[in-house]
């Protein structure tokens, strides 16, 4: 129905010419932090806070009055002290406590590097603010060169298990099964595996049954992390014999993806389709919908300021977090308005999910102020810092990008750990390739990189960080570790770098798999 096409997109670009009448990002996120203590002034927390009396700043005269009274009632949160504080008792299930009534939903969430899973409160604002972006997402779509018949076809989002856990008081699992589970009943006749599939816990039977039912969709677009999504498709190749996806679905033409970066797939995908996809990258963190990438040909992401969720920004450095990413006391915080292009900040977050200067632990750099755009550069305990190196994620991903650039190679998995002895400083990589090479040969070319990527690493390799060190590694392994520590599909990901309990449990897996040291 190609009619029917093109007046979808009409549509869009309709809806799309209306909401370009924003505020300034100041002006919406003030309207936001209002809203969100006006809704919640009656709870536990809004009457132990006093929002009434930060709502009273709002009056004043001085514009920035409203943000002074809300740093000074209301103090910056971790996990690990709002939860033992308030979100227990949502647990419990406890009303008003946070956000006003029941929280029904738990996100769990993990990261990647933390052992016991966190219980993150998933509200039905929350949900209703997940779908309204998601429309949003949609919309920019206009912006794209693409055809009108696209928006006919399927969509494969491959999230987590909509079977949700059942608790005493509330359903909990992966964000993207709950979402999943309460999208609007207009978009089923789109999604693809359908309810049936994406009930599945078990991942290998999930991707089975979808590999099974593949020939009988047109998707237009694919959803979800890029390593399972790789997975997927590389089975689906192997069933049907085909050359590229493309063969079975013609139509592809959109991945919609996010929860890490995406250099390190693109050589596998390139190598999976026939014709290039449209890369459109989504930052949908269990706190919430926080941004997503609106326009063709820019890396940067549109954050999402007028949505239920008001956003801190505290300046990435020394001064502020200790080397192994904690939060130092009486840090600088500033709003949007205050934050400089090209700067690291760490995200907190207050959300109509009972989240309040929540430190969510990822770190994201402006590139366009006044526009609201961002890219995201890692996360507060995802760096090494030994010695003064400061190597980030993003550093990271593009060493690793350059490097199998260079040598023609893909490589999508990778992590990293920190070592110290006796003053003697090191990083120890273990880097996926299913090619035969020398380890040296790439520890060169890759430190060759990071030095000219970074000035901090490059000064503390002539002087502190001496030992560099490669391991290399099938890439199964990672997903081999990754399914003994039962977190495979969904949102889960391969951490970039390790330590703590995570490490002692990777270098015990190397041990006996691979007896690597």
């Amino acid at each position: 129905m190609p009619v029917l096409g093109k007046l979808l997109k009409k549509g869009l670009q309709l809806r799309q010419s209306v909401e370009q009448h924003f505020a300034t990002p100041f002006d919406l996120q003030k309207e936001q932090l209002r809203h969100l203590l006006i809704t919640a002034r009656q709870t536990d927390f809004g009457k132990h806070y006093q929002f009434s009396k930060i709502l009273d700043a709002f009056r004043s005269n001085d514009t920035d009055a409203f943000y002074g009274a809300f740093k000074e009632q209301v103090p910056v949160h971790d996990y690990n002290k709002i939860y033992h504080e308030w979100w227990y008792r949502l647990r419990n299930g406890e009303a008003n406590i946070c956000w006003p009534g029941k929280v029904n939903y738990f996100a769990l969430s993990s990261g990647t590097s933390e052992a016991a899973s966190k219980h993150i409160p998933i509200t039905g604002d929350m949900l209703k603010s997940v779908q309204r972006v998601g429309v949003r997402q949609i919309l920019s779509l206009c912006q794209y060169d693409l055809p009108a018949s696209l928006f006919e076809k399927g969509i494969l989002m491959l999230g987590g298990s909509t079977n949700l856990v059942k608790g005493d008081f509330y359903f909990e699992g992966d964000l993207s099964g709950i979402t999943t589970r309460n999208v609007p009943y207009w978009f089923h006749s789109f999604y693809k595996p359908g309810r049936k599939i994406a009930r599945e816990k078990d991942w290998d039977r999930k991707l089975d049954e979808i590999t099974k039912q593949a020939h009988k969709w047109d998707i237009g677009v694919i959803v979800g992390v890029p390593a399972w999504l790789q997975l997927l498709l590389e089975k689906i190749v192997r069933h049907y014999q085909l050359n590229t996806i493309h063969d079975l679905w013609p139509n592809l033409t959109i991945f919609a993806h996010g929860g890490v970066a995406m250099m390190p797939y693109f050589k596998s995908f390139e190598r999976l389709c026939a014709t290039p996809l449209t890369y459109i990258e989504t930052y949908l963190a269990s706190e919430g919908f926080i941004a997503f990438q609106d326009l063709p040909h820019t890396k940067a992401m549109q954050l999402v300021l007028n949505s239920g969720i008001f956003m801190e920004f505290v300046p990435f450095n020394e001064q502020n977090f200790t080397a192994s990413g904690e939060l130092q006391p009486n840090p600088e915080i500033c709003m949007v308005h205050d934050v400089e292009e090209g700067k690291d900040y760490a995200l907190l977050l207050s959300s109509c999910a009972g989240a309040w200067r929540y430190l969510i632990g990822d770190v994201i750099r402006f590139t366009d102020k006044e526009a609201g755009r961002i890219i995201i550069t890692g996360r507060t305990k995802h760096f090494l810092s030994l010695c003064g190196e400061h190597l980030s994620v993003d550093n990271m991903n593009q060493g690793v990008t350059l490097l199998a650039n260079e040598l023609g190679l893909e490589i999508n998995e990778y992590t990293v750990a920190g070592k110290s002895d006796d003053g003697q400083f090191g990083h120890q990589w273990y880097i996926g390739t299913d090619t035969t090479l020398s380890p040296e040969m790439i520890r060169d070319k890759l430190d060759a990189h990071l030095q000219a990527l970074n000035d901090d690493y490059r000064t503390e390799r002539a002087h502190a960080l001496q030992e560099i060190e490669v391991v290399l590694l099938p890439v199964q392994a990672f997903y081999q570790w990754m399914q003994l520590q039962g977190k495979v599909g969904g949102q889960h990901k391969v951490p970039r770098v390790m330590k703590g309990k995570s490490l002692e449990s990777w270098e015990a897996f190397l041990a006996s798999s691979f007896n690597s040291k």
